[in-house]
């Protein structure tokens, strides 16, 4: 695993956990926030795993 694939991991159950909090305190901003952060947090999780196979098939 490389540092990309942790980074997005984490920022992906950040905004996952954010998000939750903004549906439960009826919160849309808080809900649109960590819905951004999920999905930045896969993103970069899956460069990271791009990486990775790059890194492998050499």
């Amino acid at each position: 695993m490389n540092k990309d694939q942790v980074k997005g991991k984490f920022k992906e159950a950040k905004g996952k956990v954010k998000e939750a909090a903004g549906v439960v305190l009826d919160d849309k901003k808080l809900e649109a926030e960590g819905n951004v952060q999920k999905n930045i947090g896969k993103a970069q999780s899956g460069f990271g795993n791009l990486k990775e196979n790059i890194k492998d098939s050499l």
